[in-house]
């Protein structure tokens, strides 16, 4: 089978970047980040969160191809921010949501156990 190897999905080979960082050449405050190793369900939730920001003017994401195991997000800030800021912003904002779901999550599990 043509098919790669399983892993490959997910384990980012030695000496690649987990995420790298390109400038828009044409665009003032606009950059691509290339995230490895990762699909829709990161670039979806992230390209969200990116939109729930003011400075914000676009944030998009793409798969380059199927077996191509990044995304490719896009952003484009107003001049107030730079699109680093609303990247780090984002991600520590994510981080801070799903904690939060995390601790909710458990807290109900133990509630719930200690009723069985």
């Amino acid at each position: 089978m043509n098919a790669p190897d399983r892993y490959e999905r997910f384990v980012v080979p030695e000496g690649t970047k987990k995420v790298s960082y390109e400038r828009d050449t044409k665009i003032i405050n606009a950059a691509t980040f290339t995230i490895e190793r990762e699909d829709h369900t990161i670039g979806n939730i992230l390209r969200m969160q990116l939109h729930s920001d003011e400075n914000v003017l676009f944030a998009g994401y793409k798969l380059p191809h199927p077996l191509q195991y990044k995304i490719l997000v896009r952003i484009h800030t107003t001049s107030q921010s730079s699109p680093m800021q609303a990247y780090n912003q984002a991600i520590n904002d994510l981080d801070k949501e799903l904690d939060h779901l995390k601790n909710a999550f458990e807290n109900e599990v133990a509630k719930h156990a200690r009723d069985f």
